[in-house]
């Protein structure tokens, strides 16, 4: 896809839109899912070489969301981009449907299950492994949280893929700074998490994920550095967008009424229209 930065943004806008409606139909993970969104908007509109037609092809790129509980943002991105039909989210959390707090694979774009977290990087090894044996030129996107690098199965998986030279396998940290309703430098400290990823034998770069631009130049050249995988730490804002919401610890899981949802949604559009008037 071709899109201009006013078309990412816009269809960013929608899709926190959806995000916030979500939380009217049971609650989610509102949070993160709107410190998210920019990320996937950008990577499935400008980077990944998958389309709801091509899902089956071997050669296409893969998804994983690691930190599931931004499903929100993940089910929004695959309708704005065609994978998943928008009237389904009216059916979230419903018995009748697979939509719930965390992904699965009967959700229609969705590679694999995901929740409990410090999984889907191992997984993400594997795929790329099976990937450069078939020489499919598969590429393995993994979209990790920061609270989400407590967990040490993180970086026995980065030590695995450094070992084995995965440079068809690329970590997006949507790191926001938060974990659940604490900041991670108040709770196990994560800086400096360029340095730990380099020392882990990774390429990293830092980048505004909000930025459409940057993250346009963070995505241009990949592999970053041949015979390495890539990290890209992406500095977020939780809540972004809501200015009620942004950077803070309350904004983590949010359950609205319709009325609710609604009065943020036009919070949203106001925000984002004033923000688009000052560029």
């Amino acid at each position: 896809m071709n899109e201009t930065k006013v078309d990412l943004r816009a269809r960013a806008q929608r899709v926190r839109g959806h995000v916030l409606r979500l939380a009217a139909r049971g609650g989610c993970f509102v949070g993160a899912s709107l410190s998210s969104t920019d990320l996937m908007v950008h990577l499935y509109s400008r980077v990944l070489r998958v389309t709801p037609e091509t899902m089956a092809d071997p050669a296409r790129d893969v998804f994983l969301l690691s930190k599931g509980h931004d499903a929100p943002a993940l089910y929004g991105t695959l309708v704005e981009c065609g994978f998943l039909p928008e009237a389904r989210l009216a059916r979230h959390l419903s018995p009748s449907d697979s939509l719930y707090w965390h992904p699965n694979t009967a959700v229609p774009g969705v590679e694999f299950h995901s929740g409990s977290l410090g999984h889907l990087l191992s997984v993400g090894i594997g795929i790329a492994l099976d990937a450069r044996l078939r020489q499919s030129g598969s590429r393995v996107f993994v979209m990790l949280g920061d609270g989400e690098l407590n967990e040490g199965s993180v970086w026995e998986a980065c030590l695995v893929a450094a070992a084995h030279r995965l440079d068809n396998l690329v970590a997006i940290v949507d790191r926001n700074g938060f974990q659940a309703n604490a900041r991670t430098e108040d709770l196990i400290p994560l800086e400096p998490l360029g340095a730990k990823f380099e020392a882990f034998g990774w390429t990293c770069a830092g980048v505004d994920g909000h930025d459409f631009e940057a993250l346009d130049a963070a995505f241009a050249s990949l592999p970053a550095r041949p015979g390495r995988p890539t990290a890209v730490v992406a500095r977020t804002r939780r809540g972004r967008g809501v200015p009620r919401l942004e950077n803070r610890a309350e904004g983590w899981f949010l359950r609205l009424t319709p009325e609710e949802a609604e009065t943020m949604v036009a919070e949203l559009d106001e925000a984002m229209t004033a923000e688009a008037a000052r560029r």
